[in-house]
């Protein structure tokens, strides 16, 4: 069988979301299910990769050293629930920036893709917001939105979407397992 691929936004989709960014591991906490979830998805076969904008990066809110312990942190407690990722990809950039990527842009995807030699095609990308859900159509990925995060204001504002919608990371991944 071949290996399946989920990839998943961070903030508001695995950890709380902040407007204020998560600037620091003490800040950073799981949403409830949500490293049951991605356990979930490990121990069915699939393969779990976080695709990020971290412009608290560029707006010098954090830096690299403090982004890495924040996924240490979530690498730690994931492992607890008898999971893993496969690979985090970020975007260190400013919203102004001309990166090719920063979500909405598909860059991180692609990347992803050439890393691993697959097809978007056949991957999951879950997301709570539009440009999460615009950088999974760019990439040829299927796009899934959770309310949890900005997901519930991303519905509201955008009540013509016709993709799959979940009340969070957990329901997603149960209906993904059952497929």
């Amino acid at each position: 069988m071949p290996t399946r691929y989920v990839l998943l936004d961070r903030d508001g989709v695995i950890n709380y979301d902040s407007d204020d960014f998560v600037k620091s591991p003490q800040e950073w906490q799981a949403i409830e299910g949500s490293l049951e979830a991605i356990a979930l998805l490990n121990r069915h076969g699939f393969e779990v990769a976080v695709i990020s904008n971290q412009s608290g990066i560029a707006r010098g809110l954090f830096d690299i050293a403090t982004l890495e312990a924040i996924h240490e942190k979530m690498r730690q407690q994931l492992s607890q629930h008898g999971g893993w990722l496969k690979a985090i990809y970020y975007c260190p950039h400013a919203p102004n920036s001309s990166c090719t990527c920063r979500k909405p842009k598909p860059g991180m995807l692609l990347q992803f893709a050439k890393d691993y030699q697959i097809n978007l095609a056949d991957v999951v990308f879950l997301g709570d917001s539009l440009r999460d859900i615009e950088a999974a159509i760019a990439a040829g990925a299927q796009p899934i939105l959770v309310t949890t995060g900005k997901g519930q204001q991303t519905l509201q504002a955008n009540p013509h979407l016709t993709i799959p919608v979940f009340e969070n990371l957990y329901d997603a991944a149960q209906y993904l397992v059952s497929q």
